[in-house]
């Protein structure tokens, strides 16, 4: 066990912080001493870890203790999916600091502010929210999948997975083809039948998703072929438009 100043000093929270998730029930102690001092176990840790990761993509505190105390908070999705916005950040800093060096070095004046854009990571945010439990969208999701047997969760996933295999047999053709519109509509119509209402505005926040890297780009990709998953994200751009 751990007092108070030890997990301070361990992970770089101060004490009054500390304190303060304790007051929040963000993160309780799992014991006091006898002279009522708290005491942190291992668990603490690992969830004080996953709350500076939700922190470090700029979640506020009340909602990390919600999604963190859900009956069915999946940690390592979470975890997959924390992977993926911060490597969609990290790339954004890289391009900042390219941008920088360029102004610096190269005297440039072009108003090019391409640098500066959080679309994407918006987009992944608000997935991934979506998936945490955040939105409307997953409270529905929930509430309409609560009684499904696993091989009915599977059943869904597989035929979504064979949407992607269609638009793999497409990804030659233009996006704005006939053909690719009519299957961006059955993945839209698909969504909203197995999962949750898909709106334009959810099914551009899950294409920019799936181009993003990580699990889902890779589960596309692997479902239609290499460049599947920015072909979806470029055929929805289409179809929303």
């Amino acid at each position: 066990m751990k007092t108070v100043h030890e997990v301070s000093m361990l992970s770089g929270v101060s004490i009054r912080a500390l304190q303060y998730y304790d007051r929040i029930g963000l993160l309780r102690p799992t014991a006091r001493s006898d002279a009522g001092y708290r005491l942190y176990g291992e668990a603490d840790l690992v969830r004080l870890q996953e709350i500076l990761l939700f922190r470090e993509l700029e979640f506020p505190l009340k909602e990390i203790r919600e999604i963190l105390d859900r009956p069915g908070y999946d940690r390592r999705r979470a975890l997959e999916q924390q992977i993926g916005l911060l490597t969609l950040k990290k790339e954004r800093l890289e391009n900042l600091i390219r941008h920088a060096v360029a102004l610096k070095e190269k005297g440039e004046t072009t108003m090019d502010f391409t640098a500066f854009d959080k679309s994407k990571i918006d987009a992944y945010a608000k997935e991934a929210k979506a998936r945490w439990g955040d939105t409307a969208a997953y409270k529905e999701y929930e509430k309409r999948t609560a009684g499904e047997s696993p091989e009915a969760r599977q059943s869904a996933a597989d035929g979504l997975m064979a949407i992607f295999a269609e638009f793999g047999k497409l990804k030659e053709r233009p996006a704005s083809d006939p053909e690719v519109q009519k299957q961006v509509r059955e993945l839209k119509d698909y969504i909203t039948g197995h999962f949750y209402t898909c709106t334009d505005e959810i099914l551009a926040g899950l294409g920019n998703l799936y181009a993003a890297g990580g699990e889902f780009t890779e589960n596309i990709d692997r479902a239609g072929g290499e460049g599947t998953a920015a072909f979806v994200n470029e055929s929805i751009g289409r179809y929303i438009r």
